[in-house]
């Protein structure tokens, strides 16, 4: 059984930009979309993801939080981009960069498209207790908040965010 255990910041600075090593470009899109989700029609989303080269159909739990099941499966990407094109509702692209940070490798999503101007940091944890360095740049927490959750962006993208949604209220 597959385990991811991820904590989702928000960032202060851009400073983190000095310290990439890497950048990928991604193209996601779901199977199972929000849609379903909210409906209790399904208790997981189900991704297609071009990273590169790679292709990569993920299962997910359908539930907040910073442990939740996950399961990761090489595709073809001929077979990804085909699912991608015909079978999604919506796409998500972004530029991740890898951010090493004492023995943690951050991962910065810059969302592109309808989502641009969104960045977020992502850190894949050993435990949900485990300790983990907090550069300067590294913002205010949002793991626990749909809004941020990549399913969720097809959906609400950020371009369609209110000034108190891009403010971080999460009564909205």
């Amino acid at each position: 059984m597959g385990i991811e255990i991820e904590r989702k910041f928000l960032l202060r600075a851009d400073t983190w930009r000095a310290g990439v090593t890497r950048t990928l470009h991604l193209r996601q899109g779901y199977l199972i979309d929000a849609a379903a989700l909210a409906a209790g029609l399904a208790r997981a989303s189900v991704r297609v993801r071009v990273q590169d080269a790679t292709a990569w159909l993920n299962i997910k739990a359908a539930r907040a939080g910073i442990v939740r099941d996950e399961y990761d499966y090489a595709i073809p990407p001929a077979d990804a981009e085909r699912m991608l094109q015909t079978l999604c509702n919506g796409l998500i692209e972004k530029r991740r960069h890898v951010v090493p940070v004492d023995d943690v490798h951050f991962e910065i999503d810059e969302f592109l498209g309808s989502n641009a101007g969104l960045v977020v940091a992502e850190l894949e944890l050993s435990a949900a207790d485990a300790p983990f360095p907090r550069p300067l740049w590294l913002g205010r927490e949002v793991s626990q908040h749909l809004r941020y959750f990549n399913v969720n962006l097809i959906a609400h993208p950020y371009a369609a965010w209110n000034a108190r949604e891009r403010a971080g209220d999460e009564t909205c």
